[in-house]
């Protein structure tokens, strides 16, 4: 018998935590952070408490109540053991978004992490440039032990231990070098070599055995390395992440799709099925800002988030179409050289690097970034010729324009989702930035809402969405036409109950049985 157990995503877009079992043997699909719960108890600057393990995640239902944590995440105090155990073989990743993967880092530290190379490659990359935190530890971890107080925690930070790996692609050298190299430490003081992270297991996804057998293919999303996965067992379940047809790779949508049919179950995700459908594409949102930039004679300024390797790619092509030289952050040019270990691309041989003012450089920067010195740029060097760049900067990095002697600008948002409605104060601030700095403001404005209120109204001419909209949802039903549609990732599920009568809607924690 199959089993299905939705413990979270079931009617908010995130969280995915689905749990697939046969002969009590199973997979979760995804593990992910679901923003929207957490942000009814915490915000920037109210966190969880670190010292306390997964205390206040579980106290405040955040996550599951399972017995599949780490031990050493437990404090004294929560007694995980009276859960129910899971015997979970392993956690298959759809994509690195954070509402996918985000909370792996407190599961066992012996269940395989499955994911696409430049998948793993991202998250490994995203740890790397993070500070220490329990949650995002999905690629490596340290071992924590009692802190000063017997209730609580704390990190040995001096070494790393891997997680095992299964890989759904091919699997070279350069990129398991990198998948067990420790960037956050200093360098070993005596040999100058670089630290390696412990007891990592690395391998192919054919080589694993598992109680399923696993294929995987890739989707079109708005992150590169996106898949889809068909789990075969006594029933067939296709489980489609997070996916588009409009983007430039929907022909990797579309040939899962095909794949897709011999499936009896169907796991959706319904990010825009009650959303608007509109005409959309990448090469659309390319033409329209190339038209902008070649407009103008001063800095462009374009955001999008820093993952969004395909909007880059775009704003790239404009670069070199108009003279320009495309300018990114050291994290963001990090990720570029992560990506590169996974699918051996370089794409940033004319890419230039931001150098910001600091008073000390990370060790991620320092010992996988050295060869690409030369491509750093520095404010006043941007000043001096302002119209030969774009920089891709977001709200988080405004403060870095102060430092440069600029008489204005163009400023671009070309998002790939709309933005939720927590979002609004983030936009007011940078507006207020923006209006600041003397910016020409293109993707969004502020309008007057209700009761007085402000809010930001968006413009399509630079957006295309990572999701399908909701006549390609049910395009995509109808060609893959299973017996049964659970859906996921969505905060309208009754939009699929009222289009076909297969549904199944599962609430957080309930269990579907076949």
């Amino acid at each position: 018998m199959t089993s299905i157990t939705i413990f979270d995503g079931s009617n908010t877009i995130g969280g995915n935590k689905i749990y697939v079992e046969e002969n009590n043997r199973g997979l979760f699909l995804d593990f992910g952070k679901n923003f929207k719960k957490y942000g009814q108890f915490f915000q920037e600057y109210l966190q969880p408490r670190s010292s306390r393990g997964i205390h206040d995640l579980i106290k405040l239902n955040l996550l599951p109540k399972v017995n599949i944590y780490r031990k050493d995440l437990v404090p004294p105090d929560l007694d995980i053991s009276r859960y129910p155990s899971l015997n979970v073989e392993a956690i298959l990743i759809s994509h690195a978004h954070q509402d996918h993967y985000g909370n792996i880092g407190f599961l066992d530290t012996d269940i395989f992490v499955v994911g696409s190379p430049i998948t793993l490659a991202i998250i490994k990359a995203m740890e790397d440039t993070a500070r220490l935190s329990s949650e995002l530890e999905v690629a490596f971890y340290s071992e924590k032990k009692m802190g000063f107080h017997e209730m609580t925690i704390k990190s040995e930070s001096t070494s790393y231990k891997g997680r095992p790996m299964a890989c759904t692609d091919f699997l070279d050298e350069r990129f398991e070098n990198f998948m067990r190299t420790a960037m956050k430490l200093a360098p070993d003081k005596r040999t100058r070599e670089l630290k390696k992270i412990e007891t990592q297991e690395m391998r192919k996804l054919s080589e694993q055995p598992f109680s399923f057998e696993i294929q995987s293919f890739p989707v079109d999303h708005s992150i590169y390395g996106a898949v889809g996965y068909l789990l075969k067992g006594d029933m067939t379940i296709a489980y489609m992440g997070d996916f588009r047809l409009h983007g430039k790779h929907g022909n990797f949508t579309r040939s899962f799709i095909q794949a897709a049919r011999s499936a009896s179950i169907l796991i959706i995700e319904g990010t825009r099925a009650n959303a608007e459908v509109f005409e959309e594409s990448e090469e659309k949102v390319e033409e329209n800002c190339l038209s902008l930039i070649d407009d103008t004679d001063e800095l462009v300024i374009a955001d999008f988030t820093s993952r969004n390797f395909e909007r880059l790619e775009c704003f790239h092509n404009i670069a070199k179409k108009v003279g320009r030289k495309i300018v990114v952050p050291a994290k963001q040019a990090y990720l570029l050289k992560a990506l590169e270990q996974a699918d051996g691309i370089n794409r940033l041989s004319d890419v230039l690097i931001f150098r910001k003012y600091k008073s000390s450089r990370n060790y991620w920067e320092v010992n996988f970034l050295a060869e690409h010195y030369e491509q750093y740029i520095s404010p006043p060097q941007i000043s001096k010729y302002p119209n030969e760049y774009i920089l891709c900067f977001s709200l988080y990095d405004m403060k870095h324009v102060l430092d440069m002697r600029l008489n204005g600008g163009v400023y671009i948002y070309s998002s790939s989702e709309a933005f939720e409605e927590e979002d609004v104060f983030d936009f007011m601030r940078l507006n207020q930035w923006l209006r600041f700095l003397n910016f020409e403001i293109h993707g969004f404005k502020i309008e007057a809402g209700l009761n007085g209120t402000e809010k930001p109204k968006f413009s399509k001419d630079f957006h295309a969405s990572g999701h399908a909209n909701r006549e390609d949802l049910r395009e995509t039903i109808e060609r893959i036409d299973p017996d049964v549609i659970i859906p996921v990732h969505t905060d309208t599920p009754a939009w699929f109950k009222n289009q076909f009568d297969n549904v199944i809607l599962l609430k957080d924690g309930q269990k579907y049985q076949c």
